[in-house]
């Protein structure tokens, strides 16, 4: 493997990718307008980011957002959605092709997307390109945080100190601990529950490391008995009252940063790289892992 690897050049490229996006979201554009009724897609990464978004939209009173991983979309006439919103790096994710075409002329379509020489732009009504953002790397690091930048921007977020936190967390220390340790969990509330599915995500596709995410509140309803010596319960965005005491008394690390919670994933994708490297493992290509998955269709009989 080489010392610098794709997913490295991609992931140090996230401050400037990111204002760049906020630009774009600032600016209106295609993405549903307020008191739309929105349903979001996405795959793997772009799911979780699809439910931060959803989180974030609905929190900020814009209207109804329901997020849905692409194979699993309900989006039958009885939900009366305004708008389709598909989040697709590579554009040729089959699942998402599949509801863009059911949709189609049926509900208006709006997809972000990393490669706009793609299938998926012909299927969309409108898209937001993200050139800038796309990878070679597998493991996607700066196309999904790009884009949920550009959400953030778009429902009214000022991203700026968030593109300074991720410059700080470019330059922050990895703890040996951390590197070491035998599991994470992650654990996140509102829009950064998101986050610490896609943390979970990340650590496992590119260290093949056993991790695990929750709804913080969920956390000590069962899954806090995996917590022991050796292991870390990492937490995005502010930790519910108690439950730092809680899981150290289980001997397990506990981390919670004071940074944007989009930025400390910068940090736990700088952590899957170097617990990749201290495996020899290549994170650029995961094992069982492509870019895009595109599935075999049935052929007539």
């Amino acid at each position: 493997m080489s010392e610098t690897s794709y997913m490295e050049q991609e992931l140090r490229s996230q401050p400037e990718t990111w204002r760049g996006a906020a630009r774009i979201g600032a600016a209106g554009g295609p993405l549903p307008a307020a008191g739309r009724r929105v349903a979001v897609v996405g795959c793997g990464t772009s799911w979780f980011m699809a439910q931060s978004y959803a989180a974030l939209r609905e929190g900020a009173g814009l209207g109804v957002t329901d997020p849905f991983p692409a194979s699993e979309a309900f989006l039958g006439s009885d939900r009366d959605y305004d708008a389709v919103v598909a989040i697709t790096r590579s554009g040729t994710t089959t699942e998402v092709l599949r509801v863009l075409e059911a949709v189609k002329g049926r509900i208006p379509t709006v997809t972000i997307i990393g490669d706009p020489e793609t299938p998926a732009v012909t299927l969309s009504d409108e898209t937001v390109a993200l050139p800038f953002a796309d990878e070679q790397s597998v493991v996607q690091t700066r196309f999904a945080t790009t884009a949920l930048t550009l959400l953030r921007a778009h429902v009214g977020e000022d991203v700026t100190r968030a593109v300074r936190d991720a410059e700080e967390a470019l330059a922050a220390p990895i703890e040996k601990e951390w590197v070491d340790a035998e599991q994470f969990s992650f654990l996140g509330t509102g829009w950064t529950y998101g986050l610490a599915n896609e943390a979970a995500l990340k650590m496992r596709e590119a260290s093949q490391s056993w991790t695990e995410s929750y709804p913080a509140m969920e956390y000590r309803h069962g899954p806090i008995a995996i917590a022991a010596p050796g292991r870390v319960t990492w937490v995005f965005g502010q930790a519910p009252e108690g439950l730092e005491a809680d899981v150290a008394r289980t001997g397990a690390r506990f981390v919670c940063h004071a940074r944007d919670p989009l930025a400390d994933l910068v940090l736990v994708q700088r952590l899957a790289l170097e617990r990749a490297r201290a495996r020899g493992l290549d994170p650029d290509n995961p094992r069982s892992l492509t870019r895009s998955v595109m599935l075999h269709e049935p052929t007539a009989s």
